[in-house]
């Protein structure tokens, strides 16, 4: 769904072609390719309101601006965020508040999700260190019962002379 490209003639007389990419559109199918999602997660934030891509008829028709939207709301499901804490951080940068509003409540959110992270690592560090405990203690009961059997035979085998 490219546009054709616009041809034009730089300052030093070379033809520069390039897409504009405010035109650049892109298709349902392309969109969860390039980001390797499927078309029904696309749909599903377009329900939730994070996306709104044009239409041709039943067609979706997405721009550079759903583009990038989509970009962060992926960059947002990493970081370990709602979708309506993504389409809060949205609406806060549409809003007369912009773009310093965002920037706040985006470090607010991440200062919460590194609290959240760190306190996760201590909890997987712990149980790491529990099973390592456990398994140490399986393995020395192993080798004890081993070395039981070893003398048990040894003391059959011996006794039978």
């Amino acid at each position: 769904m490219t546009e054709p490209a616009t041809i034009s003639v730089d300052s030093d007389g070379q033809i520069d072609s390039q897409i504009d990419s405010e035109k650049r559109t892109w298709s349902i199918g392309e969109l969860a390719t390039e980001f390797d999602i499927t078309s029904r997660t696309l749909r599903v934030y377009e329900e939730e309101g994070l996306l709104d891509p044009a239409r041709e008829g039943t067609r979706r028709i997405y721009n550079e601006r759903n583009r990038v939207r989509l970009r962060l709301i992926l960059r947002g499901k990493r970081l370990g965020w709602s979708l309506s804490e993504i389409r809060e951080s949205f609406d806060l940068y549409d809003s007369s508040l912009g773009e310093q509003a965002q920037l706040e409540l985006m470090l607010s959110k991440l200062e919460r999700r590194r609290e959240t992270l760190i306190a996760q690592r201590d909890d997987i560090d712990s149980a790491l260190r529990d099973l390592e405990q456990v398994e140490s203690n399986a393995r020395q009961s192993l080798r004890e019962i081993r070395a039981q059997q070893r003398n048990s035979r040894k003391a059959s085998t011996g006794a039978g002379k």
